[in-house]
């Protein structure tokens, strides 16, 4: 029988680490140095194609209708406005704006760590869910302990790495680095303790994902400039659950309202471009634009500020949409995501 999944067992496999294990494993073993190997535009335009569009997609689900957004204030509503408050500040500080832009990215690099190790939690939950495996309590301790470590690696690392004098954290990064051998040992032993109760290790790509996570920070240590290729599998391994949110919906309210296969198609179809085009705009036009304006306004150095604010705005924003939106012990988060499995089972 085949495997319950959210778009399919491979493409599942694929995006939530293993293509990101087929990649980065060999460029690690290879022993080089620099792991980025393209250029800035290239990088930008990745970015804007894969990475910018599952923003969006988060976007999509908590800005769909008038109650989601209701029912989550904090992150629809207050949250950008601080934010939006707060860039408007740092535009219009004049020779501070630098330090507040500063200020913002250690912010935003703070929720990434936290970011980046909650979604694998999420994976190994959801993906245990399908398989019809749940955690226990000291299993799921072991793991989210080793991811825990991981997080506070990235912390340091990102201390680390942009500190003009790193002297005071170096002790504090080699220490955490060392850590992270005592995290996959945590896990390990979370793993094996569901194996021993179940007769079986948790399916495929939970396994997959949680180990992901260790080659992610391993590029980073290696090349810091790495991140950018951690944050491009980072968007795959999130871009299959709201996709499959939005086939759940539409083939519900389809078959409320007896639509033919080819309008759900049409409708997919129309929702990929609706997150390319929005992402092609937040990534390429409203930056310069947005740059220019504030430029002539408050001058130069504010104007040079203004994209990384935007950035920056988005990230932060992100993580609290994430932080409402996907959570797998929520009864309806659980319903739109697994609905197409339900359904099968009937």
């Amino acid at each position: 029988m085949k495997p319950a999944s959210i778009l399919s067992p491979i493409v599942d496999f694929l995006l939530v680490g293993g293509l990101s294990l087929i990649v980065f494993v060999p460029l690690l073993l290879s022993g080089r140095s620099d792991l980025v190997m393209i250029g800035a535009g290239a990088q930008a335009w990745i970015a804007t194609l894969i990475n910018m569009p599952h923003f969006m997609a988060s976007y999509r689900i908590v800005y769909r209708s008038r109650e989601m957004i209701l029912k989550h204030k904090w992150a629809s509503i207050y949250i950008p406005a601080l934010l939006l408050l707060y860039s408007v500040i740092a535009v219009s500080s004049g020779e501070n704006a630098r330090v507040l832009v500063i200020i913002l990215i250690s912010i935003s690099s703070a929720y990434l760590a936290w970011h980046y190790t909650g979604q694998v939690w999420g994976m190994m939950a959801s993906y245990a869910y399908l398989d019809g495996t749940r955690f226990e309590d000291s299993e799921r301790f072991l793991i989210r302990t080793s991811l825990r470590i991981l997080l506070t690696w990235h912390v340091t690392w990102f201390l680390y790495t942009q500190l003009r004098d790193p002297t005071l954290v170096r002790p504090l990064y080699y220490l955490v680095s060392a850590g992270t051998l005592v995290a996959l040992s945590l896990g390990a032993i979370g793993l094996t303790k569901v194996r021993r109760r179940t007769g079986k290790l948790p399916p495929t790509r939970a396994l997959v994902a949680w180990i992901a996570i260790f080659v992610w920070y391993a590029m980073m240590a290696r090349d810091p400039k790495a991140i950018f290729w951690i944050q491009i599998a980072h968007a795959l391994q999130y871009i299959a659950f709201p996709v499959r949110v939005e086939i759940n919906k539409t083939i519900l309210e389809g078959e409320a309202e007896s639509q033919s296969r080819a309008r759900f198609i049409l409708h997919m179809a129309l929702y990929g471009i609706g997150l390319l085009a929005l992402s092609y705009i937040v990534a390429q036009v409203v930056p310069g634009r947005a740059m220019d304006v504030v430029a002539d306004v408050f001058g130069e150095e504010p104007g040079k500020a203004a994209p990384i604010l935007i950035l920056t705005f988005i990230n932060i924003h992100h993580y609290f949409t994430d932080g409402v939106i996907w959570k797998i012990s929520n009864p309806e988060v659980r319903k739109e995501l697994f609905a197409h499995v339900v359904k099968a089972k009937a």
